[in-house]
Formats: C-alpha cells, structure tokens, sequence
C-alpha cells in the first residue's frame, strides 16, 4: 500500500494522494495467483489507473521484490469486480485443464473449476463488511 502511495506522489504529487488516498484499499490479495484487487472513489479511479505501469516493485518486510502490474478489469463496484475474477479464475483453470499429462491433474483441475463460485466471495465480503461496521462505528 506504501508503494502505491509512493508512486502517487511521484507521478500525481500532493493532489493525488489526497484524492486516492482517502478510499484507497486492498480488498483481495492472492500470492498465488498474483491478483490484487484495489479499491478507491469513482471520481479518481482513473488517477489511480494511470500509476499502475509505474508500480515496478512491492516492499514486504523490508524486502523489494519485482513486479509487473497488468490491468485486468476495472469495475463499478466490488461485486461486479468479483464476478469477474470468478469467471478470470474458471478461463485461467480451463487452460490449465487442456494442459494436463495426468488423469490425476486433470481430476484436480475439474475439481479446482467446479468449486469456483461467488457464495464463498460473498461469504467472506458480508463478515469484512460486518468488520468494517463495526470498526466504522467506533
């Protein structure tokens, strides 16, 4: 989030990290996958879309590592951005599937793919969301 921050600044200067910085939050994170999904006001999306190429590492525990920020979607609302991913995640798994030697990575692949759904998205948004209220109301 730091980084983000950072490279605000020096492509935006001041006015852009008070314009992104106010909403601006990571709702998902997958190591795995290498999805990130980033949340800020729909006045200043654009703004925040304009720094992704400049974004070329990620600091962890005083540690930088490379990265290569790539835009897969950009969307009204978390849900719709969820939807997405879901149906992202089921294309990325059906390539998977065609590239499968084994009937056993083939098995688990099918599996991995029948499992994909929103429930469980939806599950884990609704208990943030009652986290977020009740931090919210404080």
């Amino acid at each position: 989030m730091t980084t983000v921050r950072d490279v605000l600044a020096r492509i935006h200067g001041d006015y852009g990290v008070g314009c992104c910085t106010v909403s601006l939050a990571v709702k998902y994170l997958n190591a795995y996958t290498g999805i990130v999904l980033l949340r800020c006001r729909r006045e200043f999306y654009q703004m925040l879309w304009s720094i992704i190429p400049f974004i070329t590492t990620i600091e962890s525990k005083h540690q930088r590592y490379p990265c290569i920020f790539h835009t897969l979607h950009v969307g009204a609302t978390i849900r719709t951005c969820q939807k997405f991913l879901i149906q992202y995640n089921r294309r990325q798994l059906m390539l998977l599937l065609r590239n499968c030697s084994t009937e056993e990575e083939r098995v688990s692949v099918t599996r991995e793919v029948q499992s994909c759904s929103l429930k469980e998205l939806e599950k884990d948004q609704s208990e943030e969301e009652d986290d977020y209220m009740d931090t919210d109301s404080d």
